[in-house]
């Protein structure tokens, strides 16, 4: 092989090496900017939502620990006896669904073909 095809070799892959380099500098250069600007848009977001905190007092949590033990023993027990009965009532509804499934009256079927 003559000596000036190795130079040919070479320099197309220095070349194909450039050109790949410029390529992915391109690609990363735009990845860059696309960041920038979703950057720039968090970052106007972010200061809106502060300053919509600032505008609203933070609301102070409630401490059971100052509120009347009877009080607290009256809604506890308020809370108790509503589970109970959604519990109850949701019981009723199913047997009520389970009732019409095991005896329901095979005269009142609605034919699906009517």
């Amino acid at each position: 092989m003559p000596w000036w095809s190795w130079v040919l070799i070479w320099g197309f892959l220095v070349l194909g090496l450039l050109a790949m380099l410029v390529f992915f500098a391109w690609w990363l250069f735009r990845k860059l900017m696309t960041a920038l600007t979703e950057l720039e848009k968090l970052t106007a977001l972010t200061d809106a939502l502060d300053g919509a905190r600032d505008e609203a007092p933070p609301e102070r949590p409630h401490i059971a620990l100052f509120d009347d033990p009877v009080e607290l023993d009256r809604r506890r027990r308020h809370e108790r006896y509503r589970r109970e009965r959604r519990r109850a009532y949701r019981r009723e509804l199913a047997v009520a669904r389970g009732k019409l499934l095991v005896h329901s009256d095979p005269s009142r079927r609605m034919d699906p073909n009517a």
